[in-house]
C-alpha cells in the first residue's frame, strides 16, 4: 500500500478517536465550559498541531512544513470570525450554556465533512485548469475588499435562510431543547428541537465561511493532505476557542480589518503567482505581522463606545 494512503488512514483514524474521547469521556455530560477548561482545551490543541507539523516537517520536509504552518495560521485566524457569528447564534436562540458545546462538537463534524469535499474539488479544479487560481484569487481580493466594509452588522436573520425556512415547514419542532437532544419521539410522532435548528444554522454558516477560507488555503499549498490537515487541526481546536475568547472577543474589533488584509494579500500571492513568486516564509511573517498588529492595535485603542465585558469567571 502506497505510504501517502497510509497517513490518510492514520490520520482520520487519529481525528475519529480524539472526537470520540471528546465527546464520549470527557464532556459525556453537558455542562458549562469554563475559561479556564477552554484555555487548558485551546493550549492542547495548538501543542498538538504543532506536535503534528514537526511530524510534516520530517515526513515531507521543511517546504511543506511551513505551508501546513502558514494555512493553519490562516485557517484558525479565519475562523475567529465564525465564533462571532456562532455568539450570535447561539443569543439569538436562548441556547444554554451547557448544550452550546454539543452543537459546536457535530457542527464541526459536519464542517470536516464539507470541507474535505470543497478541497478534494478544488485542487483536482486547479490541477486540471490552471486558470482557475486567477479566478481564486479575484474572488479572495473581492471578498476581503467586502470583509473590511461589511462589518459592524450585528443583525441574525433566521427567516432570510432559506434552510431554515425550508426546515421549518418540512419538520415538527418542539418548543424547548428536551435535555439537549435534537429529536424527540412525543406520542409516537418524532419531533425536532430548536437546537437542531440551531445546529442547522451553524452548519449553513461555515459553508458561507468555508467558501473564503478553502480559496485562501489552496493559495498556500496544493497538497491534498497539507490543506486538508492544517484545516482539521483548525476546526478541532473552535470549540475551545470559542468558550475562551467568547466574553471577551469583542476586545479585537481591528481583528476583522486584519483578516480582510490577510485575504487580499493571499488572493493578489494567486493573481501574480506566474509572475512573482512569493517566498513561503515572507508569506509567513506577512500574515503573522498583520495578526499582531491588529490584535495589538484593538488592544491599545478600544472601541469607546461598548463597555468592557465582565471578568470571567476561572472556576
Amino acid at each position: 500500500m502506497d505510504n501517502s494512503i497510509v497517513f490518510w488512514i492514520l490520520f482520520n483514524a487519529f481525528v475519529l478517536l480524539l472526537l470520540g474521547l471528546d465527546l464520549f469521556v470527557f464532556h459525556r455530560k453537558a455542562h458549562e465550559v469554563k475559561i479556564k477548561e477552554a484555555l487548558l482545551w485551546s493550549l492542547f490543541w495548538v501543542v498538538l498541531s504543532l506536535c503534528f507539523n514537526g511530524i510534516i516537517y520530517f515526513w515531507k520536509g521543511p517546504a511543506p512544513a511551513l505551508e501546513f504552518l502558514t494555512a493553519y495560521l490562516i485557517e484558525k485566524s479565519l475562523s475567529v470570525d465564525n465564533l462571532f457569528v456562532f455568539i450570535l447564534i447561539f443569543n439569538y436562540f436562548k441556547v444554554p450554556l451547557m448544550y452550546q458545546h454539543k452543537i459546536l462538537f457535530w457542527g464541526i463534524i459536519g464542517a470536516l465533512v464539507l470541507r474535505a469535499l470543497f478541497i478534494v474539488i478544488g485542487v483536482a479544479l486547479i490541477a486540471k485548469f490552471h486558470f482557475i487560481i486567477y479566478i481564486l484569487g479575484a474572488f479572495l481580493v473581492y471578498t476581503g475588499i467586502k470583509m473590511a466594509f461589511s462589518h459592524e452588522d450585528n443583525e441574525l436573520r433566521p427567516e432570510q435562510n432559506s434552510l431554515i425556512v425550508w426546515i421549518t415547514q418540512k419538520l415538527r419542532f418542539t418548543k424547548k431543547a428536551e435535555g439537549g437532544k435534537f429529536f424527540v419521539k412525543i406520542d409516537g410522532k418524532m419531533y425536532a428541537t430548536p437546537l437542531f435548528l440551531v445546529l442547522i444554522m451553524v452548519e449553513s454558516t461555515d459553508v458561507v465561511f468555508a467558501a473564503d477560507s478553502i480559496p485562501a488555503i489552496l493559495a498556500i499549498s496544493k497538497d491534498p493532505f497539507i490543506v486538508y490537515t492544517s484545516n482539521v487541526f483548525a476546526l478541532l481546536g473552535l470549540r475551545a476557542l470559542y468558550f475562551a475568547l467568547a466574553g471577551i472577543m469583542q476586545l479585537f474589533h481591528y481583528l476583522h480589518y486584519g483578516l480582510s488584509l490577510i485575504l487580499v494579500f493571499i488572493g493578489a500571492k494567486l493573481l501574480l503567482s506566474d509572475i512573482i513568486e512569493i517566498d513561503m516564509r515572507y508569506a509567513l511573517l506577512v500574515v503573522g505581522a498583520i495578526l499582531t498588529i491588529s490584535v495589538v492595535a484593538s488592544l491599545l485603542y478600544p472601541k469607546k463606545d461598548s463597555s468592557l465585558p465582565p471578568p470571567p469567571d476561572l472556576v
